[in-house]
C-alpha cells in the first residue's frame, strides 16, 4: 500500500475510534447514517415467541436498541429504558430491543434479571446491515410516529439527551 494511502487509512480508523470511544452520535461522522430516512422494516420472533413487526408500531415513537449481554454500557441503559417504557408508554413510546448475541439462552437470562418490560428479539448480521452496519454496541435509533429515523447513537450515549428527544418526538404529532 502506498504511504499516503496507508496514512489516510490509519487517520480514518483513528478518527472513528476516537469518535465512538467518546460516545458520539453516529450521525455526525458516518456516511451510512439513516437519520431522516424511513426505518428499515423487519419481522422477528421475540423472546416470548410473539411476532415482532416494526411496521406494527407505526403511530408510536420507537426506541430501537441494539445490544448484547457482554456489553456493559448496554446493561446501564436497560433499567433506564424500562423506566421510560413505563413512564412514556402511555404517551406512545415503544422500546424494542435487538440482542446481537449468538445464543438466546444468555439473552433470556439477562431479560429476566433486568425485568425488561419491552419486546426483545435476536438480531444478526443481516438485520444489523439493514441499519447501516451495527459495528459497536449499544446502537440506538429513535424512530418517529411515521417510521422515520430521527436520531442514531452509537456507544454509550447521553441518556438525558435521548430522553429529551423522546419527549420532543412524543409531543410532536
Amino acid at each position: 500500500m502506498p504511504p499516503f494511502a496507508l496514512r489516510q487509512s490509519m487517520l480514518t480508523i483513528l478518527l472513528v475510534v476516537v469518535f465512538y470511544a467518546a460516545g458520539g452520535e453516529r450521525t455526525a461522522l458516518a456516511a451510512t447514517s439513516l437519520t431522516h430516512k424511513r426505518a428499515p422494516e423487519f419481522v422477528r420472533t421475540d423472546l416470548n415467541n410473539k411476532r415482532l413487526d416494526l411496521k406494527a408500531y407505526r403511530g408510536k415513537v420507537v426506541l430501537l436498541d441494539f445490544w448484547a449481554t457482554w456489553c456493559a454500557p448496554c446493561e446501564v441503559e436497560m433499567p433506564i429504558f424500562v423506566a421510560w417504557q413505563k413512564k412514556y408508554g402511555p404517551q406512545g413510546l415503544q422500546v424494542v430491543g435487538i440482542s446481537m448475541d449468538d445464543a438466546p439462552a444468555l439473552v433470556r437470562k439477562l431479560y429476566s434479571k433486568m425485568r425488561l418490560n419491552y419486546p426483545v428479539a435476536m438480531g444478526d448480521v443481516k438485520l444489523g446491515n439493514l441499519y447501516g452496519g451495527v459495528l459497536g454496541l449499544p446502537m440506538t435509533f429513535l424512530i418517529d410516529r411515521n417510521g422515520v429515523i430521527q436520531a442514531e447513537y452509537q456507544g454509550e450515549p447521553d441518556l438525558n439527551k435521548i430522553e429529551a428527544q423522546v419527549q420532543l418526538l412524543l409531543n410532536s404529532r
